[in-house]
């Protein structure tokens, strides 16, 4: 099913907006992919004007960037702890950009967005003591 990013619905005032011209391709969406725990998969999506994006559908290995060591490293991802996008996406593993997850170094933030980017990118957040 095709997303539509064009003017729908109705006028502050309740009335109907009349529309001037049909669909037009250049106003056409996509549904939403939910990056999830798991083993690594990647879809390519053409974008206007041939581009190609890769989106992550399922991820099991992060980048995480320790910002003391200033070292990147390549580990498992164990779970989600946090997500602020939506609390119901913690029960689902849905991965988003501001997620906290729980690695073999300790808590990251992600800072790349899966779904858009097709790769995990995160920063190991400080111990508290």
């Amino acid at each position: 099913m095709t997303v539509w990013h064009g003017e729908l619905g109705r006028k502050k005032t309740g009335g109907a907006i009349i529309e001037h011209r049909k669909k037009r391709k250049y106003e056409m969406g996509s549904q939403p992919l939910h990056t999830k725990i798991g083993k690594t998969q990647t879809k390519q999506h053409r974008m206007k004007g041939g581009g190609i994006k890769i989106k992550s559908a399922a991820a099991e290995f992060v980048n995480v960037l320790d910002p003391h060591t200033k070292q990147i490293k390549k580990v498992k991802i164990e779970g989600v702890i946090q997500n602020p996008a939506n609390p119901h996406y913690v029960r689902r593993s849905v991965i988003t950009k501001g997620s906290i997850i729980k690695t073999e170094l300790g808590n990251a933030r992600i800072t790349s967005r899966p779904s858009q980017h097709g790769v995990v990118n995160a920063v190991v957040l400080e111990k508290e003591k």
